[in-house]
């Protein structure tokens, strides 16, 4: 049984890391080309100087590094649960995003919206409260 208890626990945690490093890494992502500035042309000059100023970007940089930690994570929580219970237990980033979004880069985050987090959250409780795996290990 204790297995099983360590099992859920390190499951648990992977998630929770997915749900910080997804949101995290995309946030850093639009907040380094906020400074960046839009792409209005794409002649050989302009994305040769993009790709120097995207290389150049500490948020950029923070940004790859969060999501590939993400990825890392993504693909060790599929090792150990079942697609169909990561996925919806993920849904939880959606609450994370709106948070950054109007902490981090400033961003009006109307009631409906809040809403529709909320609504989110509650079906990934209800999600939670199944097993993690319902099928064999192989």
């Amino acid at each position: 049984m204790k297995a099983h208890a360590g099992f859920h626990s390190k499951t648990y945690i992977l998630i929770l890391l997915m749900v910080i490093l997804g949101p995290l890494g995309n946030v850093f992502l639009g907040k380094g080309m906020k400074g960046i500035g839009a792409v209005t042309t794409w002649s050989s000059a302009d994305a040769v100087h993009m790709l120097v100023l995207l290389s150049r970007s500490g948020f950029i940089w923070l940004g790859v590094g969060s999501l590939l930690a993400f990825f890392v994570t993504y693909m060790l929580v599929l090792s150990r649960a079942d697609y169909s219970y990561v996925q919806p237990a993920s849904a939880t980033a959606y609450a994370i995003v709106a948070l950054l979004g109007h902490f981090f880069l400033g961003e009006v985050v109307t009631p409906v919206r809040w809403a529709g987090v909320l609504i989110i959250c509650l079906g990934v409780l209800v999600v939670g409260y199944t097993p993690a795996r319902t099928t064999e290990c192989n």
